[in-house]
């Protein structure tokens, strides 16, 4: 590792794996079992812990506390791991806490932009593209599936799932799983509709968009309940992957899920 992009004032163990052109800021500290890959930047007074293990081209910054402890009573020291995968975005004050023995591994994906003050608990799954705005707090266990945008001040409950695409609006408080491609932006949460927006930007096409927006129109204004709406939509015959996803999460949502 290059010393000339470490500024003198960081403590960076010798035991830990920092890869080629890592830049790490003043005041940061960087302990043994810690692995960061190339071209990474850390900025100043950024905590990683042992069990982090930090991708390539991430940016990282200030006051930032990756794979410390998780805030879990069962929890009595086991290694665990907190993973961030290549290129994504860690703003100010973010932390990232280490998992406990129940999965071992605490995952933020690629290309991830989490942006100032969010919380990540033990346990936590983030996908890949995923985007969570200022002051998010994530409980033990929540998963988020690829792509999904969460809005700031969002709190999420222990073992909450959140399918891939969806939306999600400023302060609202998720108790249940929010089923994919869809846009929920009011407290109680309620399905306001599909994501039909960013949809349309990741290239999604008319035929499908439909398709999906038929789904939750039958699933959800039909009078039926979940297992009968699904009954009924796949008495149409051939379903897309994307619905086939859709039909999969509810029918194997532990929480329930939102109408």
């Amino acid at each position: 590792m290059s010393e000339l992009l470490h500024h003198p004032t960081a403590i960076i163990s010798k035991k830990a794996k920092i890869g080629n052109n890592v830049k790490i800021g003043p005041y940061t500290i960087i302990h043994d079992d810690v692995e960061i890959g190339d071209n990474t930047e850390i900025r100043s007074s950024v905590v990683i812990a042992d069990g982090a293990r930090i991708g390539n081209d991430c940016r990282i910054y200030t006051g930032t506390v990756i794979a410390t402890e998780p805030q879990d009573l069962k929890f009595s020291g086991e290694k665990t791991f907190a993973h961030v995968g290549d290129r994504t975005v860690l703003r100010e004050y973010v932390t990232v806490n280490r998992a406990t023995k129940s999965t071992m591994h605490t995952e933020v994906g690629t290309d991830c932009f989490i942006m100032a003050y969010c919380h990540v608990a033990h346990d936590c799954k983030v996908g890949n593209n995923v985007v969570i705005a200022n002051t998010t707090q994530m409980a033990g266990h929540v998963h988020i599936e690829d792509w999904a945008t969460i809005g700031g001040v969002v709190k999420i409950h222990q073992f909450c799932k959140v399918g891939m695409h969806t939306m999600i609006g400023t302060d609202v408080r998720i108790t249940k799983d929010i089923a994919p491609f869809t846009l929920v932006g009011t407290n109680p949460p309620k399905i306001d509709g599909i994501n039909k927006i960013g949809l349309k930007r990741r290239g999604f096409s008319d035929e499908l968009i439909k398709e999906i927006d038929d789904f939750y129109r039958l699933l959800i204004h039909s009078g039926l309940n979940n297992s009968d709406g699904i009954s009924k939509f796949k008495e149409r015959g051939i379903i897309s992957p994307e619905v086939s996803h859709c039909i999969e999460f509810i029918e194997n949502s532990q929480r329930g899920i939102y109408r």
